[in-house]
């Protein structure tokens, strides 16, 4: 049996159980702490689960932030600096990677006991736990008129990823890598890969990939 809402039931349902519906209907989303600093030298780190592909040359990434008609300090630091990071969250880590969507004052690092880490490419901080992490310069904003929501495009300018992570076709392992998932808001997922297949081709049925690793060439 199957519960069915109307556009005109999701209207009228009560809001905090509509964000929590509406925000878990697109299943499973890959879940990232973006890190930032300001003009001013201060860090600043949240989670975000509203990260996709936009293209694969050059490399591009899509960040939705919520409408800033209220104080953002990460959509204001990325525009200010030219730069953000993205960094996997892992199990380890989790909770304190949550605690960082929380209403700080001065930097969710400290506060979430996260190390920031640093290189000579950009000025935006990285997460030192994550095994994932990415540097992007800010390329292109776009102000969705639907509902004031910014959708914020960077190139990705350098990729740090554990070497045994990475098979020799360029595929990243996220299981060895340890990145988590999430749905909704508030859930938190580890994965269990099914298998890796083929290219489809309509001639041929479904067949599995054979995966090896840069790491074991070295």
């Amino acid at each position: 049996m199957f519960t069915v809402y109307h556009a005109a039931d999701l209207a009228q349902m009560e809001k905090q159980f509509r964000t929590n519906f509406v925000n878990s209907l697109s299943g499973f989303k890959s879940v990232n702490l973006v890190g930032t600093i300001s003009s001013a030298g201060v860090t600043n780190l949240a989670i975000f689960s509203q990260v996709f592909h936009v293209g694969a040359n050059p490399a591009l990434l899509g960040l939705l932030v919520r409408p800033d008609s209220v104080r953002r300090d990460t959509l204001a630091n990325l525009l200010a600096t030219g730069y953000f990071t993205l960094n996997h969250i892992r199990p380890e880590f989790y909770q304190a990677a949550h605690q960082t969507s929380a209403r700080y004052e001065g930097s969710e690092f400290e506060a979430a006991g996260l190390a920031p880490e640093f290189t000579a490419l950009h000025p935006a901080p990285y997460v030192a736990q994550a095994h994932v992490k990415l540097g992007l310069q800010f390329r292109e904003r776009v102000d969705l008129a639907i509902n004031g929501t910014v959708l914020v495009v960077g190139e990705v300018v350098e990729a740090r990823v554990r070497q045994d992570c990475i098979a020799t076709d360029g595929w990243v392992d996220l299981e060895k890598a340890g990145s988590i998932t999430c749905s909704g808001l508030d859930s938190y997922h580890t994965t269990q890969a099914l298998g890796r297949l083929a290219y489809a081709k309509p001639d041929l049925p479904a067949r599995p990939v054979t995966t090896t690793y840069l790491a074991d060439q070295s």
